[in-house]
């Protein structure tokens, strides 16, 4: 690779990584400030729906934005509009009414869905250009950036969380955007030339991809994603927080930290797992037509994890500390099989697709995680109101079955 494709990377990363600090950060805060606030799982459900809305719209049209503006405008404007979403999130009032405040975050959050998922796009395609062709080298690129990515994501989980207990609500989310206004500025200022300038004959319609392949795995992706956010948005971190806080203001900081420091923690494993998985799994040594195989095996073992937890869940009734701590240890090896799956997806989305399509096929992907985002936030506070835990749990093991359908596809159309 040449220093100029190395430097891109490098500045490409690093802007990614600034965006998913503060995307964990403002998560965590949204999520405790308001549950502190009275909202039932439902309605905190209901804060980061249009954030998923926005980013199935979002990513069906933001490959072919890319095709035809270039890859650094969707980067600039994905951090741009993110830093105006947390600038809009200050002017939250207290005394606003709940139907005000949710419609308000609401909206938001759909700033920020935008947001990130252009700078997600822009991210991925940029790797499948200036990663190295042989040896593996594309799935150890794209496995280094979203594996880096999450952890960066899991740290900010922890920061948004440290946050609220130590500056409170407003005083955190002008702080991140002060600190990614400067990142901003200074990534732009620091880019090199190189990344696709964009084609003004690119046509919205090539967003549909006509590869079984890739229509195959965005079904894959849809329900994968979807079985980490029905226990993942809602339904974990209210039932933490109703087994550590004991109603003080002392237990409900003790309490945020715990919640924040678990989430981090998930997503931090998350990211090295998917950092490491071309390594784990030997992908230098094997041909596309083997790691498909092996993404199959994957996602069939990953049922049984959720699926035991739910039994456990159900049979023990109450909470115990006994019950806390293996759901906290069965949470982790979810994660952990999880990141791998993720990280084959990933690479097999970049594998399938050509130089010419990249960006309309990776925003079609991301549109099919963003729908399982969507599909699983709503069910996340819906099946927690309906039958708790149990029920968020049985659901993720379910949609992981619907992913292994998807993935079991894979490869016949080739």
């Amino acid at each position: 690779m040449s220093q100029k494709g190395l430097a891109a990377y490098v500045a490409v990363t690093a802007a990614y990584w600034a965006f998913m600090l503060t995307d964990g950060a403002l998560r965590m805060l949204v999520l405790l400030h308001f549950h502190t606030l009275g909202f039932s799982p439902v309605q905190l459900a209901y804060l980061f729906v249009l954030y998923e809305i926005a980013g199935v719209v979002t990513n069906l049209s933001a490959g072919w934005i890319a095709a035809r503006f270039g890859l650094t405008s969707t980067l600039y404007a994905g951090l741009t509009l993110q830093v105006g979403a947390l600038l809009a999130l200050s002017l939250l009032d207290p005394g606003w009414s709940v139907a005000a405040s949710v419609v308000f975050v609401m909206a938001v959050q759909g700033a920020s869905g935008v947001a990130k998922d252009l700078a997600k796009m822009s991210s991925k395609s940029a790797v499948k250009l200036l990663a190295p062709k042989e040896s593996g080298g594309l799935f150890r690129w794209v496995a280094l950036l979203t594996g880096s990515k999450n952890a960066v994501k899991g740290l900010g989980f922890l920061l948004g969380a440290a946050l609220l207990a130590l500056a409170g609500f407003h005083a955190a989310v002008l702080g991140m955007a002060a600190v990614l206004a400067v990142i901003l500025v200074t990534v732009v200022l620091r880019m090199p030339a190189g990344l696709p300038v964009g084609r003004k004959d690119a046509k919205f319609k090539e967003v549909f991809s006509k590869n079984r392949d890739i229509n195959w795995l965005s079904f894959a992706r849809v329900f994968l994603f979807g079985a980490r956010d029905v226990w993942f948005v809602v339904g974990i971190p209210v039932y933490f927080y109703a087994v550590l806080s004991d109603g003080t203001e002392a237990g409900n900081r003790s309490a945020f930290f715990v919640i924040g420091s678990f989430m981090a923690l998930w997503i931090i494993l998350y990211g090295a797992v998917q950092a490491s998985a071309p390594r784990l799994l030997r992908a230098a040594d094997r041909s596309p037509t083997q790691i498909v195989a092996t993404a199959r095996h994957w996602v069939a073992a990953l049922i049984v994890v959720p699926a035991s937890l739910a039994v456990l869940t159900q049979i023990a009734g109450a909470p115990a500390p006994w019950l806390t701590a293996t759901l906290i240890v069965g949470l982790l090896v979810f994660g952990a099989i999880f990141a791998v799956n993720s990280s084959l997806h990933s690479y097999l989305i970049l594998a399938f697709t050509s130089d010419e399509r990249v960006t309309m096929d990776v925003g079609f992907y991301y549109m099919a995680n963003a729908a399982g985002r969507l599909l699983g936030t709503v069910l996340s506070g819906a099946s927690y109101q309906v039958g708790g835990l149990p029920l968020c749990l049985a659901t993720a093991a379910a949609m992981v079955a619907l992913s292994a359908l998807g993935a079991s596809r894979l490869g016949r159309g080739r």
